[in-house]
């Protein structure tokens, strides 16, 4: 029996079979290229001499040391007594100051003394020396089991320092410094107290940076009535404002 052919059948099924395994092999592709997509690419960055660098992500921020708690509302001496200095001047608040009037020695103590810390902590205030020419900032603060002051423009308006180091008061040991200060003027205080030093920074001027190891420390009996915790002035009016503290 003659078998009828159709021109050209044979090439035709040759030609689809290579079809068939052409499209199979693409789809093999595509799915390998799914399962193992290609790497990132690096995001980069202009450095100061203009070529590119990659980005680096940015560092946690740092761990908060400790919140700030406020000692003065501004309006009230809430927390805070009068120091029962002999020859004081008034103390009273006025648009958000704390004004210690002139007197031979004016000044505030806090009130709750049992919950203050001893150490590892800040305590930070604005002072300014409205009229006179004295301390317009004596700091009396505890370290540990003791009381030092900060003395911030005293014998006669110019010295800086602690009293007292070893029995050596402001105007004689290793942290006495003489600067200028400028009535009407706000100057920013901070005084920090660790397991191992004092300092202090007027400004953003670290003015005192002590170790406190085998140091004795104490105060003038003159500002006995501060502590644990007081601010005074001396011969002096003064003000102050945004009293606080944090542990450290």
């Amino acid at each position: 029996m003659n078998v009828r052919r159709f021109p050209g059948s044979r090439h035709n099924i040759v030609a689809l079979g290579g079809l068939v395994l052409a499209l199979a092999m693409l789809l093999g592709c595509q799915a390998q290229r799914s399962a193992n997509p290609p790497p990132p690419v690096a995001i980069t960055t202009p450095n100061s001499s203009g070529a590119s660098k990659p980005a680096t992500p940015a560092a946690p921020s740092a761990p908060d040391s400790g919140a700030w708690r406020s000692l003065f509302d501004g309006k009230t001496l809430t927390g805070w007594a009068e120091t029962d200095f002999a020859g004081r001047g008034p103390v009273k608040v006025s648009d958000g100051k704390l004004i210690l009037e002139s007197g031979l020695m004016t000044g505030v103590t806090w009130t709750n003394g049992s919950e203050l810390p001893r150490v590892n902590y800040e305590i930070a205030l604005d002072a300014m020396r409205v009229d006179g020419s004295d301390f317009f900032c004596g700091l009396t603060f505890p370290v540990k089991e003791d009381p030092c002051s900060f003395i911030v423009g005293g014998w006669g308006g110019g010295v800086v320092g602690l009293s007292s180091l070893d029995g050596q008061d402001a105007a004689n040991n290793e942290t006495t410094k003489y600067m200028s200060f400028d009535n009407g003027k706000w100057y920013a205080i901070r005084v920090q107290v660790t397991e191992t030093n004092i300092q202090c920074w007027i400004d953003t001027d670290k003015v005192v940076d002590v170790e406190t190891k085998d140091r004795r420390i104490s105060i003038r009996s003159e500002v006995e009535d501060s502590r644990p915790l007081g601010i005074a002035s001396w011969s002096t009016k003064a003000a102050l404002r945004n009293i606080r503290l944090r542990k450290l």
